[in-house]
């Protein structure tokens, strides 16, 4: 939810000037490159032609037998070691984290089968959200719906979507859990929200870079949710108020474009640092914090002293996950334009 649109889309222009320049296409080569002689018999009187024609013959002329360059096939061997090399990459950082943050271990024996059975519910239901954003974003992408809202008012999109999400978020939680079809029909809507917003982003960035940081992502929240799930019981629940603090300073570091100057671009460039990186960091802990909560909230339901809400404990993760997601996004980003 803390993704904001930093430059205009040039998109419709680009479509514009490419609608009018179909019909214009400029002479590609073929076997019959040279114009034919004129006919020996020509009709008298001759009729203009009319647009269907031209469209017909400009279709016809931009015909080509060339074939287009086919790009080179990649090799199954640098395929597998670079997949070896990230898979060792993800079990040595887990391994370190692990080691780092997971030295004092739980002392009872291990989870226990309420703990586990309330966890992987609740990473049941963050895995069925995370599959909905992306789906309502991919749909709104190709039905070019977002684009149209974004290109006429963006900032109306921006805040009414800020607004709607906020507003799905309570209602999902304000409903209790026995209630199924209208804490999942708002919890549904909360997830095409978070969707609509996420859509813009597909219009920057390219596909493969899109599904390298959601690789990314799903490897940071995986290793840091191991941690908490693995940690002595409310070892890191005391990280809530530092984490809000950061968030505060994260979320006003964001803010700072529309504040400060142009002309103090090394300001700029350091609250756009405080914003990816502190944000990765801030939401990293959001997650090891949010993960030994939900552990927490399994043990005081076991006592009876509130109800199992997998739904509600989802929608704390499904936010880490966008957050991290979209600095991941924008850091790739940021290395592919340095190497062009």
């Amino acid at each position: 939810m803390a993704f904001s649109m930093r430059q205009p889309f040039k998109l419709s222009s680009t479509l514009v000037v490419a609608s009018k320049s179909a019909f214009k296409s400029a002479p590609v080569r073929s076997f019959h490159s040279s114009r034919p002689a004129a006919n020996f018999f020509t009709s008298r009187t001759t009729k203009p032609a009319s647009a269907l024609t031209k469209a017909r013959n400009a279709f016809r002329n931009s015909r080509t037998y060339m074939q287009q360059p086919v790009a080179p096939v990649a090799d199954r061997g640098s395929l597998m070691q670079k997949l070896a090399v990230g898979g060792a990459l993800f079990g040595g950082t887990l391994v370190a984290i692990n080691l780092v943050f997971n030295r004092e271990t739980r002392e009872d024996g291990g989870m226990p089968p309420f703990e586990r059975s309330y966890l992987n519910d609740t990473f049941l239901h963050t895995g069925l959200g995370v599959g909905i954003i992306g789906l309502s974003a991919r749909a709104m992408f190709q039905s070019g719906f977002m684009f149209r809202m974004m290109a006429t008012s963006p900032w109306v999109v921006m805040i009414g979507g800020l607004g709607m999400s906020f507003a799905t978020m309570i209602a999902t939680r304000s409903i209790e859990p026995e209630n199924y079809i209208p804490k999942y029909a708002c919890w549904t809507a909360f997830n095409a929200t978070q969707g609509a917003l996420l859509a813009p982003l597909l219009f920057m960035a390219p596909p493969a870079l899109i599904a390298r940081a959601g690789l990314y992502t799903v490897a940071m929240m995986g290793s840091i949710s191991f941690v908490g799930a693995t940690a002595k019981q409310e070892k890191y629940l005391y990280l809530g108020g530092p984490l809000l603090a950061g968030v505060a300073l994260v979320a006003v570091s964001g803010l700072a474009p529309l504040v400060l100057p142009v002309t103090a671009v090394r300001t700029l460039a350091f609250t756009e640092n405080i914003w990816l990186y502190g944000g990765l960091a801030v939401f990293g802990g959001f997650t090891l914090y949010d993960v030994q909560k939900v552990l927490a909230h399994a043990r005081m339901a076991e006592r009876g002293l509130m109800k199992r809400d997998a739904v509600n404990e989802s929608i704390s993760l499904e936010l880490d996950f966008l957050n991290i997601f979209i600095r991941m996004v924008q850091i790739l980003m940021m290395q592919q334009n340095r190497r062009k």
